[in-house]
């Protein structure tokens, strides 16, 4: 399928690359990840998203009163793509924020939530985590034992949540918490927004096996959030949460990335270590990564699709699972087939003189063991796409 954008989408998309070809350094692949990135690249992000606001790309598709522009939501996935294709850092973008803590509060926060946390986030002034996931709980996020209990204007809330995304560097959290502990397990949750410098609240690091901090695990000891920093009604949670994960995985960061790491090793095949290699071996391998081209075309394909359904008000659900399966499984066999064209060369660091590509093929290759587990399984994202979407029996 050929996507055709209309002439004002093409202009925009030009915008975007002059600008960045404009900011970005010469030698510009990306800032590194974990403590090195925030220590060294979260001031130069911050500049970054000053000038995104400036240039109203930050929220581009939101209301003006919320801070946005009313651009089209094509646009703003243009946009993504072109940051995600330029290796900017999703901090740059917003993170949960921007993609799906601000549209989900739109369609369930009341006029005084959206008045006080909007804005802030439309600015790039307030930085959101999402507290999901938990120790006990696997991958089956309705059994979420976070307790939040009701004392007069405030809960209380007890429990920890874990893999939570730059937490460390968050001023809000988007919180699933139990509220009713005698109730099924999706009737009795609410979804709370937590000040991340409560008291009580306390980060403790987690390194994935890259050696990086992105990830952390939060524990809430006897916190107390605000009543009214409840979204939706109480016990209701779950149907907030199940709307801000099809905001989530509906973004078309993925399939730029992987097009990106395709085109990265398609210029690594042709340069002068590979005119060694024996002919029969590199047809294989460059039969192997047209394969992947064709898969990262297609899964943008698939995100354009979403982008176009909710242009027109619709809210993707079995497809947004669709796009994840697709995704997630896709970006882990495009690090296998990466490593094996770079071979023992592609066990190199990032830092090391010897690392093709700066090391982001075997960065990638050690992140991507977890891409079908982040954000909900593929196996919960097939029963998704059963369910909702082909109308299967439970």
């Amino acid at each position: 399928m050929n996507w055709l954008f209309t002439p004002e989408q093409d202009r925009f998309r030009a915008e975007v690359k002059a600008f960045l070809k404009k900011e970005l350094p010469k030698d510009w692949d990306g800032y590194p990840e974990g403590d090195q990135y925030f220590a060294a690249g979260m001031a130069w992000t911050q500049s970054l998203v000053k000038k995104f606001v400036a240039n109203g790309w930050f929220t581009m598709a939101w209301p003006k009163e919320y801070g946005g522009a009313e651009r089209s939501v094509l646009e703003q996935v243009i946009f993504k793509e072109e940051m995600s294709y330029n290796c900017i850092p999703m901090t740059a973008i917003g993170g949960a924020g921007v993609a799906w803590v601000g549209p989900a509060l739109m369609q369930a926060g009341t006029p005084e939530q959206k008045k006080e946390h909007l804005p802030p986030i439309s600015s790039g002034e307030k930085y959101w985590c999402t507290g999901y996931s938990e120790p006990n709980t696997g991958s089956d996020l309705a059994s979420l034992e976070t307790r939040a209990v009701r004392d007069g204007d405030d809960y209380i809330v007890n429990g920890s949540k874990i893999w939570t995304s730059s937490a460390h560097v968050s001023d809000w959290c988007w919180l699933a918490v139990r509220t009713d502990f005698a109730a099924p397990k999706h009737k009795g949750i609410s979804l709370l927004m937590a000040d991340m410098k409560s008291p009580g609240v306390r980060i403790r690091p987690i390194e994935d096996m890259a050696g990086h901090h992105l990830f952390n695990q939060v524990y809430f000891d006897d916190v107390r959030v605000p009543v009214r920093y409840r979204v939706g009604d109480e016990n209701k949670g779950w149907y907030v949460l199940a709307m801000a994960l099809d905001f989530e995985r509906s973004g078309i960061w993925g399939a730029a990335g992987n097009l990106r790491r395709v085109h990265d090793l398609q210029r690594f095949l042709g340069q002068e270590e590979w005119k060694r290699v024996s002919p029969f071996r590199k047809a294989v391998l460059r039969n192997q990564l047209a394969e992947h081209d064709i898969e990262a075309r297609i899964g943008r394909n698939l995100c354009y699709r979403i982008g176009w359904m909710q242009s027109k008000g619709m809210i993707p659900n079995a497809e947004t699972s669709i796009t994840k399966v697709f995704l997630n499984e896709s970006t882990q066999r495009l690090s296998a087939v990466g490593m094996t064209i770079l071979g023992l060369w592609g066990h190199c660091e990032p830092g090391s003189r010897w690392a093709p590509l700066q090391g982001r093929i075997e960065r990638t290759y050690i992140k991507d063991r977890s891409a079908t587990i982040g954000g909900g399984t593929s196996e919960v994202q097939r029963n998704v796409i059963a369910g909702r979407g082909l109308g299967l029996p439970r």
